[in-house]
């Protein structure tokens, strides 16, 4: 079974930037507001990085992904 680091090596740099803000607490329509997209296409890859990451939540991928240090909030 892959570990954190190998399913978030399969995401795409814009499915990381879309990961980064969901771990920011920020909405689907502030999402494409601030990376100049759709929200249609937010949720396209959303739909992406729970498939990649294995799992059906937005909290748990973002705790995820910060607990292994593989995206800051800051």
């Amino acid at each position: 079974m892959p570990n954190e680091s190998e399913h978030f090596a399969r995401l795409t740099p814009r499915e990381k930037e879309v990961l980064q803000l969901i771990a920011k607490g920020l909405a689907n329509d502030e999402i494409a507001k601030t990376l100049f997209i759709s929200k249609h296409t937010v949720k396209n890859h959303i739909t992406s990085i729970y498939r990649k990451m294995g799992s059906r939540n937005r909290t748990k991928v973002a705790l995820r992904a910060i607990r292994y240090g593989l995206i800051s909030v800051d």
